[in-house]
């Protein structure tokens, strides 16, 4: 009997993946249905039985939806800490409200400070993971200072 190939990713992991896949200029948009739904699998191999209980990543419909209607403009990546990093789609003209702020951790919980350009200068920004509550205000000059919980990722937009 050959050893499998196959690895699984951890639960935690998957919103992370997903962020960079779908909201980073260079990502290819995909997502696999079980992502999106949830799965349930059965299989008998060698008289065992094989349940597999895939579960729907909670963030996913939103970064499809940042994806779409936000992830547009200058990309400026902050990847300058082992365990949080991020970048930000600073938006378009064209597109009043477009833009965002990606902070991912593979450890405890972080923040950086990021800039969204001047023509983001004081606007509200909330979370739309959920991770958090509340907003955060970009200063003067477009920056602000952005969070991440431990292993997840959160994404910041404008908020109308």
């Amino acid at each position: 009997m050959l050893p499998s190939l196959e690895s699984t990713v951890d639960y935690w992991f998957k919103p992370l993946a997903y962020a960079l896949i779908l909201l980073r200029e260079q990502g290819t948009p995909m997502a696999f249905y079980p992502c999106l739904n949830g799965a349930d699998y059965k299989d008998e191999k060698e008289g065992i039985e094989i349940k597999i209980s895939l579960a729907k990543v909670a963030e996913l419909d939103q970064l499809l939806m940042v994806r779409k209607e936000l992830a547009y403009g200058n990309q400026i990546d902050y990847f300058d800490h082992p365990n949080v990093i991020g970048w930000v789609r600073q938006g378009l003209e064209e597109r009043p409200n477009a833009g965002c702020a990606v902070i991912m951790s593979n450890g405890a919980d972080g923040y950086k400070e990021m800039d969204m350009g001047q023509h983001n200068a004081n606007k509200n920004f909330h979370d739309v993971t959920g991770h958090f509550s509340g907003s955060l205000i970009t200063g003067e000059n477009g920056a602000a200072m952005f969070l991440v919980k431990g292993n997840s990722v959160s994404v910041w937009i404008i908020s109308n």
